[in-house]
């Protein structure tokens, strides 16, 4: 039993000094982007990179981490919106503005997650941002399509199509406010407006499955 309860208070001093050091990255990529470095969290987390290695083994272990961080925040956000009591078309506005407000609000986060480093002086510039970045936005799209399925009659082939339709929709919000991010075209509210309008067609004319709560 005491072995037990030492093991449970191992875990648990692990698990919270695991999130102190994902705090102390967070401080560094909002400060510094793509450029952020190991060496940078390390100092800023008052260890060194070997400890830093120890949790995490390499940048791309501690970019998953904080990937799956910040995913599971803005999953949770884009469910609290497909939930909101409102019709269809507000729910589709406020799910698509739920995404571009979360990347306005920390665009050095989005880019650390989305963008390598451009400094060509930076000594982990060889880190490979894209093969770590396509799971994160292939979770976004199977997260939607589950959404999808569970609340949109698509007649035959549904859960085929939810899937379709959850890896296009991301798809669509992912390019257009990384574009609209960095040139700032038009406001935030403008680009929701003219997305949701090139959705509407479809999803306007789908029922909401049985049972369901509505899509």
């Amino acid at each position: 039993m005491e072995t037990t309860q030492q093991d449970g208070q191992q875990r648990s001093a692990a698990a919270r000094r695991r999130r102190e050091l994902l705090e102390a990255a967070d401080r560094v990529v909002l400060r510094d982007g793509p450029q952020a470095s190991m060496n940078a969290i390390a100092a800023e987390a008052g260890i060194t990179k070997p400890i830093l290695y120890r949790h995490f083994g390499d940048k791309g272990g501690l970019y998953r981490a904080l990937a799956k961080r910040h995913t599971d925040a803005l999953l949770a956000a884009l469910r609290a919106a497909l939930d909101a009591p409102a019709e269809r078309r507000e729910r589709v506005e406020a799910t698509l503005d739920t995404y571009l407000a979360a990347i306005e609000a920390r665009p050095q986060v989005y880019r650390f997650l989305m963008h390598p480093s451009e400094d060509a002086h930076q000594p982990e510039q060889g880190f490979d941002v894209g093969r770590h970045s396509a799971p994160l936005l292939r979770r976004l799209g199977e997260e939607l399509a589950t959404v999808i399925a569970e609340r949109v009659d698509l007649g035959p082939d549904s859960a085929q199509l939810a899937r379709v339709w959850g890896h296009g929709i991301v798809g669509m919000m992912h390019a257009a406010g990384d574009w609209w991010l960095g040139e700032r075209p038009c406001s935030r509210d403008q680009l929701v407006s003219s997305l949701a309008d090139l959705l509407w067609g479809r999803l306007a004319a789908a029922s909401d499955r049985a049972g369901g709560s509505g899509f």
